[in-house]
């Protein structure tokens, strides 16, 4: 290592014009005024970045150690240069870095992760006008109309958290916290943490642990939840190919086997004023699903990003008792609504989906099929849009943005468990949908959609407005 002096003078640039008044008296008494580096030395005594020794000496002839150059560098850091004089510094922190985590720099480091905890979220109102032609199933499975006509109204008001928290440069812990507010009964749910986990992001691959979101590559045909588990996703995570594995369990609601089964919209959001109503409403025939759901699958996509082709493939495997039984009065019966014999507890659903785009113009389609399952156990969806806003918004979501699209969804209940379709297509119905989006304000979305359609399994018609406004912070 230099001399002191000389480490001196090079730590007085990196101060600069932080320390220009110097002692009245000469800091150091080894250190005369007419010494070449009396300035350097006096400007660093004076801005606290060296001390000297206690008998009034600066010794600048000693050899110094790494140690003790990276205790001057720590001291300058503190001062907060800019300009040349900062990527001075930087140059020598990186030369000293082992040094100065020693120091207790690397606790400041970490004091400085702890502090980055991003808050986000939103408040979005949603109206739904619900629609259906009752009807009814024999044990035969045989289906019959009342020719009665159901509406349904839903106001629905959301107060979103999902904050994130940054741990160190790959790992940032996350989450998702709501709470309802029903308009048309003027009754509000407390806070609750729908989701949770750890995200680990790297140059070729992401892990993720947790209570996470599960929105797969069907551009939502099959699944729009959340699950608990684990999932890695290798390749590019943006424009490219990639490929994810995952596996968890799903809450005990969110899967059940059956037809026209949107029982995973509780009576407050798609109801009327309780549950036999709802499930009037709805159609349900089947598993109201009651037990937890174990589920593995994998996607493999690839996505040029804004023009060309892009596709890929998933598959799904779940395990339920929802799919082979139905709780009767406390008595479980076998689930003839799923399979023809009512012997199976197992789905099994694969799904391929492919596009076109070019800068705004874009379209695709998706299809799905549940190979376990007898009744309603494909899907597929056809879309084209135009725009650069479709669907909801996000924090990024400027000013002007906005787009419309159009098409066509089947959505077989047994192929489509929890889908982010029923926004518009709703399980076990068949039919044209469309919709609109539009940024008036940075961050303030207005999103309409519109579903007219049949149901797939017996006589009906059904029909969905659907209308939403968000904030996003």
């Amino acid at each position: 290592m230099k001399k002191t002096v000389a480490a001196a003078v090079a730590a007085a640039v990196v101060v600069g014009a932080s320390a220009t008044t110097f002692a009245a008296a000469n800091p150091f008494s080894d250190v005369p005024s007419t010494h070449w580096a009396y300035q350097s030395v006096a400007k660093l005594a004076a801005a606290g970045v060296i001390e000297g020794y206690g008998d009034g000496t600066y010794r600048g002839d000693r050899q110094i150690t790494r140690y003790e150059m990276a205790q001057m560098i720590a001291k300058a850091m503190a001062k907060n240069p800019s300009g040349a004089s900062k990527a001075e510094l930087d140059r020598l922190a990186a030369e000293f870095r082992d040094e100065l985590d020693a120091l207790g720099v690397r606790v400041a480091e970490l004091e400085k992760y702890a502090d980055k905890v991003i808050w986000q979220g939103k408040i979005e109102y949603t109206f739904k006008r619900h629609r259906t032609d009752e009807v009814w199933a024999d044990q035969r499975r045989n289906h019959h109309s009342t020719n009665r006509h159901l509406r349904v109204n839903q106001d629905d008001w959301i107060f979103r958290f999902e904050p994130i928290m940054e741990v160190n440069d790959h790992w940032t812990l996350r989450a998702r916290i709501d709470a309802h507010v029903d308009l048309s009964r003027d009754t509000s749910s407390n806070f609750e943490l729908v989701r949770g986990w750890a995200q680990g992001d790297y140059d070729n691959f992401q892990i993720r642990v947790g209570r996470q979101p599960l929105y797969t590559n069907e551009d939502g045909l099959v699944w729009d939840t959340e699950y608990t588990g684990a999932d890695i996703t290798f390749g590019k995570l943006s424009n490219g190919l990639r490929a994810t594995i995952f596996g968890g369990r799903l809450n005990a609601g969110k899967v059940g086997g059956g037809i026209r089964h949107a029982g995973a919209w509780d009576g407050r959001q798609d109801g009327g004023s309780g549950e036999a109503r709802f499930a009037t409403a709805a159609g349900t025939i089947g598993s109201w699903g009651e037990d937890p759901t174990s589920m593995v699958g994998i996607n493999i996509q690839y996505d040029p990003g804004e023009k060309g082709l892009f596709g890929g493939l998933g598959y799904y495997a779940m395990k339920d008792d929802d799919f082979k039984y139905i709780n009767l009065d406390g008595e479980k019966i076998p689930n003839y609504w799923y399979s023809r014999h009512g012997n199976t507890d197992k789905a099994q659903i694969y799904t391929i989906n492919a596009g076109w785009r070019l800068g705004k113009a874009q379209i695709w389609g998706a299809y799905a099929k549940n190979s376990k399952a007898d009744f309603e156990a494909t899907s597929w969806q056809a879309l084209v849009r135009y725009g650069n806003l479709y669907g909801g918004g996000n924090q990024s979501t400027k000013k002007g943005q906005w787009a419309v699209w159009a098409g066509y969804k089947r959505l077989g209940t047994n192929a489509s468990p929890i889908a982010i379709s029923w926004d518009d297509a709703y399980a076990g119905t068949k039919g044209f949908v469309a919709g609109a989006s539009w940024a008036p304000f940075d961050r303030i979305v207005v999103l309409a959609k519109y579903f007219k359609g049949k149901y797939i399994t017996g006589p009906g018609d059904a029909e969905r407005i659907f209308g939403r406004v968000e904030f996003f912070y």
